[in-house]
């Protein structure tokens, strides 16, 4: 195998900054194709805790490259700290281990601006982390961005940044009725920020053609998950990048049918953070007492993560959308605590029981039906229960896919490989 994709299988949260770092010791490249700072990937190394939101996992590995690739909308400031942060844990970053692409976009002041006047001041409150990632994309899309190489040229930026201001400005003072910088203000302080990022700017499509050509170990990171899509996730309740299989070819630059392996990686139960509908959503102690547990906080915003049962019919349609080719199942150990055992196998919607979402269709309305397992209270020392292994065969059988990895824990010896990778 010369190529893997990572991709959370759920509402993000997942779990796969640490399957990223222990797979990340196979590979020669590992590529972020998506998303930004609003979603954060948690690794524990000994007595250390590492936290990234922007670089790759693979920069933990000193025989690894990072590369962000164009997928990414990168906040230079935020990206500046984290790599000091990086850096005083002791790992070595270098313009030979560390890629951003030229033509990733820039979040600017005013992305930020306009995303935390919107949920604070909209009719509808989406949950957005406040870091501009949205008004970046719409950027993008409305052919305004900000990009990576425009920081290097301080006339080009003021000029971008005087056009894409024009719209923005009017909003600012008429809607908002808030403070902003000028455009010659940002692209002095971008300016700045772009000195600092200008070694690790390069061609990375040119770079990861050539590694395909040689043969080169790469796997591809996913931020957030499948039904975080903005078009198959949960709309409008989703963020604004392809956390899909989809995202990888156009956020990195990799040719369709060059990625050999998809693992989708899920929680033994499911998570959400912020606003939209959540099927299996527990309200009760058993949610509690998982949530307590689970340390489900999110690692860049802090807030309490929602807990419920396991949502068969969604992780199939994730494995649907983004062609999963096995599962990774994380934190195992934590419905060891918990006294009862639920899955969710199908909903009753619109008047039939079905065993697989689809996009459009109202997650509000459905009522989960609960198949109820034997709980088990393993501490995955050794050989696993009957019950574990029920729990797993239930899953592989509705899905149709293997579970390849269990994870039962933050360390990086908490882990059991199913199946080889790499």
């Amino acid at each position: 195998m010369k190529s893997l994709a990572i991709i959370g299988s759920q509402w993000g949260d997942e779990g796969k900054g640490k399957i990223t770092d222990l797979l990340g010791l196979k590979c020669d490249v590992v590529v972020r194709y998506q998303g930004g700072n609003n979603a954060g990937h948690t690794i524990i190394v000994g007595d250390k805790k590492i936290v990234l939101h922007l670089i790759p996992s693979g920069i933990l590995h000193s025989h690894c490259t990072s590369v962000v690739g164009h997928g990414v909308v990168l906040d230079p400031g935020a990206f500046l700290d984290e790599l000091k942060n990086v850096e005083a844990s002791g790992i070595k970053v270098t313009s030979s281990n560390l890629m951003i692409s030229a033509n990733t976009t820039v979040i600017t002041h005013y992305n930020k601006l306009l995303d935390g006047q919107r949920e604070a001041k909209g009719p509808v409150k989406i949950g957005t982390t406040g870091k501009g990632i949205g008004p970046a994309y719409e950027d993008k899309i409305s052919r305004k961005a900000i990009k990576v190489r425009d920081l290097l040229n301080l006339e080009v930026l003021e000029q971008k940044l005087s056009a894409n201001l024009i719209e923005k400005e009017a909003l600012f003072k008429n809607l908002y009725q808030c403070e902003y910088p000028s455009a010659k203000e940002e692209a002095a302080r971008l300016f700045e920020l772009g000195k600092s990022l200008a070694p690790f700017v390069a061609d990375t499509f040119s770079y990861l053609d050539k590694c395909v050509t040689e043969g080169k170990k790469i796997l591809f990171e996913g931020a957030q998950g499948v039904l975080l899509d903005i078009d198959y996730g949960s709309y409008p309740f989703v963020t604004s990048s392809s956390t899909s299989y989809g995202g990888i070819f156009t956020g990195a630059g990799m040719p369709a049918g060059k990625v050999e392996e998809v693992l989708g990686i899920t929680k033994a139960y499911t998570t959400r953070v912020g606003e939209g509908p959540f099927p299996t959503e527990l309200f009760d102690d058993v949610g509690e007492k998982i949530q307590t547990i689970g340390h489900e906080f999110g690692a860049t915003t802090g807030r309490k993560r929602r807990c419920g049962w396991l949502d068969l019919p969604l992780l199939k349609y994730s494995v649907k959308c983004s062609a999963l080719t096995s599962i990774a199942l994380t934190k195992l150990d934590i419905l060891s605590e918990v006294d009862v055992l639920k899955v969710c196998t199908s909903y009753k919607y619109e008047g039939k029981e079905i065993d697989c979402a689809y996009p459009g269709i109202d997650l509000s309305k459905v009522e989960p039906v609960y198949k109820e397992l034997k709980p088990f209270t393993d501490d995955f020392s050794g050989k696993l229960s009957t019950e574990v292994k029920d729990y797993i065969a239930l899953i592989e059988q509705t899905l149709g896919i293997p579970v390849g990895i269990l994870a039962f824990g933050p360390e990086r010896s908490q882990i059991k490989f199913l199946k080889e990778y790499f």
